[in-house]
């Protein structure tokens, strides 16, 4: 399987589960995440397990049909980049928004060894006020 279609079968499974597993496949066993400061769930995370409880766990709790649709794909060699929109309701707030966002994935030998998010934050800031 190629980089590229390691990193789209973590975005275009039929069910986020479906996603989610596939994450879980390829991920390396220390993959490194980041997501971007300014983000809500900003930081760096090491091991799917503090992804998990840092990053899904929460989107999942907090939000209604948030989701990443990607608009296309760029690759040179161990990276790929995904580039599209975010979108979601704020449980508490009801409020809904859209962002721009590119995602840039690192990997080595067929595994995940990095993801670090680039996103216009204030738009999911001001959908939880």
């Amino acid at each position: 399987m190629t980089n590229l279609n390691i990193i789209k079968s973590t975005y275009e499974g039929k069910t986020s589960e479906e996603n989610g597993k596939n994450l879980a496949k390829y991920a390396a066993e220390d993959i490194s995440w980041t997501e971007a400061k300014g983000f809500p769930y900003a930081g760096t995370y090491i091991g799917l397990e503090n992804i998990t409880k840092n990053v899904f766990s929460r989107l999942g709790s907090e939000w209604i049909d948030y989701k990443f649709t990607p608009e296309d794909y760029l690759t040179s060699d161990d990276k790929v980049v995904a580039y599209g929109t975010y979108a979601g309701i704020y449980k508490t707030t009801g409020k809904s928004f859209t962002a721009r966002v590119a995602h840039v994935w690192k990997l080595k030998d067929g595994k995940i060894i990095s993801f670090e998010q680039f996103v216009d934050s204030q738009t999911v800031n001001d959908a939880m006020k």
